[in-house]
């Protein structure tokens, strides 16, 4: 058994109350504790703001970008003892290689960004406009980094790639980071922060780690820092309420529950190569991570005709997983990360079935490798509604390796459909129809973060839906949280100022570094 520590202003530091107690999701075993009562946030913030946050504005973005490089290289080099962490959360080897691989990735990809955008501290957006008569009054957006500390509220599903995607995206911007991971999974996060403090590139206070309750660190943020959380909509909206959140305007950024669809237009033929993309990126959304994936697939829009075919197709292809301790030889998806998960999805499906869905499928096959009874297994299971008629399934999202079909008789009525979820990370469209794509892509585009177009031309080409690239948009609208991650450079906006300059155009050229 392990102790889980803090790092707070440049120490590792550990609590003194009662413990907080981590255990295996597939043995129940304690394998760790924690506690963080008694200690000093509101000192961890200020070591942030004092030293991490000026260190970090000095260095230009390419050598934040080194920075991040180095760190993206020890989480690969040290793969393999932080895959073995993560078998505490009930992750298999492949979803663990899935979590660490995108949390080094993700570091990667911005260190490149660091290297492209060169020997600057801040950057100037567009070209700058003539405000008046004259030529020589121009105008510039200029972007300089906050002069707070990001807050980052991590969920327990993704704890390496949650902690490295957020902290890259900060660090590259110039503002230091306060990182508080989920504590069910926490043992991993832990294991990744010694990673990220061992390799030392770090400027002093440009990393402070609470591992364990959050405590008050809320009450003491500031009008120049930032809080971004992913987890639950209704705790990210009791976040957004809080009086020192909403009195002191502390920018805020949130994704949240999300009712992600597919759409399989009426085109598709039964046993055709986009049928069968659709087939096999559903059954990998429904089983991958078991399920706890932000971008996992929880509705699925059939054509009415192909509702029994899809089912039956899902169900052969789901049950060939087997299900086991992460560890086992063949396993492919463990259980979920804790009682409290285990509990809620059951109770999810038992009020889905009660609002009038059908039980369609569930694996019914005893977990490999673990003794009866024991961990917080969860079978996958396909549930059939009409998507008219059963409103939960556009309301309420179940956490875990269940999906539901919804069949429907037009294009038209699979977009309104969709909008009922009220916002989503990422909807996925399978269609060759120029125009049900078209009226598809521009429907459900106010709806969704990212849309991915699967088409035979790409069908054994193309990403999983779940997969979230760091060039592009990770986020949603509505009920997916209203925010906005990665994206590029389009990410480090959360953490920058943008200010408009207004002046003589020659000198502001030659203040901002621009070349005529």
């Amino acid at each position: 058994m392990i102790r889980l520590k803090s790092y707070l202003s440049g120490a590792w530091v550990d609590g003194q109350g009662e413990d907080e107690i981590l255990v295996d999701a597939s043995t129940e075993e304690t394998v760790a504790t924690t506690c963080t009562d008694g200690l000093d946030r509101d000192a961890a913030l200020q070591h942030a703001r004092e030293h991490g946050g000026p260190a970090l504005r000095a260095m230009t973005f390419a050598e934040r970008g080194a920075m991040l490089k180095a760190i993206s290289k020890a989480i690969h080099d040290n793969r393999e003892a932080l895959i073995e962490a993560s078998v505490q959360g009930g992750t298999t080897r492949g979803d663990a290689k899935f979590d660490i691989d995108g949390a080094s990735g993700t570091l990667a990809y911005y260190a490149g960004l660091g290297k492209r955008l060169g020997d600057r501290t801040f950057l100037v957006e567009g070209e700058g406009e003539q405000l008046t008569r004259s030529a020589r009054f121009f105008g510039y957006h200029v972007k300089t980094p906050r002069e707070g500390v990001a807050v980052h509220i991590n969920a327990f599903n993704f704890p390496a790639w949650g902690l490295a995607e957020k902290a890259a995206v900060a660090w590259l911007a110039g503002v230091p980071v306060f990182s508080k991971p989920a504590t069910p999974t926490a043992l991993l996060a832990f294991r990744i922060a010694e990673t990220i403090v061992d390799t030392g590139v770090l400027p002093v206070g440009a990393f402070q780690f609470l591992c364990g309750a959050h405590g008050d660190v809320l009450d003491h943020l500031g009008p120049q820092d930032m809080l971004a959380f992913t987890g639950s909509g209704r705790t990210g909206a009791i976040l957004r309420r809080l009086a020192p959140i909403s009195d002191r305007h502390v920018r805020v950024n949130v994704e949240a529950d999300s009712l992600n669809a597919v759409v399989i237009g009426e085109d598709v033929e039964v046993g055709s190569e986009v049928w069968q993309m659709a087939v096999r990126d559903i059954a990998r959304e429904v089983t991958q991570k078991t399920g706890q994936k932000c971008t996992a697939t929880r509705r699925v829009f059939v054509p009415r005709g192909a509702l029994e075919a899809l089912t039956e197709a899902l169900s052969e292809e789901i049950g060939r997983v087997k299900i086991g301790h992460p560890m086992h030889d063949g396993v492919r998806m463990g259980p979920v990360a804790s009682a409290a998960q285990q509990r809620s999805v059951k109770e999810g499906i038992a009020r889905f079935v009660e609002a009038g869905a059908t039980l369609a499928y569930q694996n019914d096959a005893a977990p490999i490798g673990v003794e009866p009874g024991k961990g917080f297994f969860v079978r996958p299971t396909l549930l059939v509604a009409e998507p008219g008629n059963v409103a939960v399934v556009h309301q309420e999202e179940i956490f875990g390796p269940v999906t539901t079909l919804l069949p429907y008789d037009s294009t038209a009525d699979a977009v309104r459909f969709v909008a009922m979820g009220e916002g989503g990370l990422i909807a996925s469209i399978y269609t060759d129809d120029k125009k049900a794509l078209k009226e598809l892509v521009l429907g459900l585009a106010p709806w969704s973060g990212r849309l991915l177009c699967g088409t035979k031309k790409v069908a054994d080409q193309a990403i999983a839906p779940g997969m979230v690239l760091p060039s592009c948009v990770h986020g949603g609208p509505g009920r997916a949280g209203g925010g906005e991650e990665l994206g590029g450079e389009r990410g480090l906006s959360f953490y920058l100022q943008r200010t408009a300059v207004q002046g003589d155009r020659a000198l502001l050229m030659r203040v901002l570094g621009l070349k005529a």
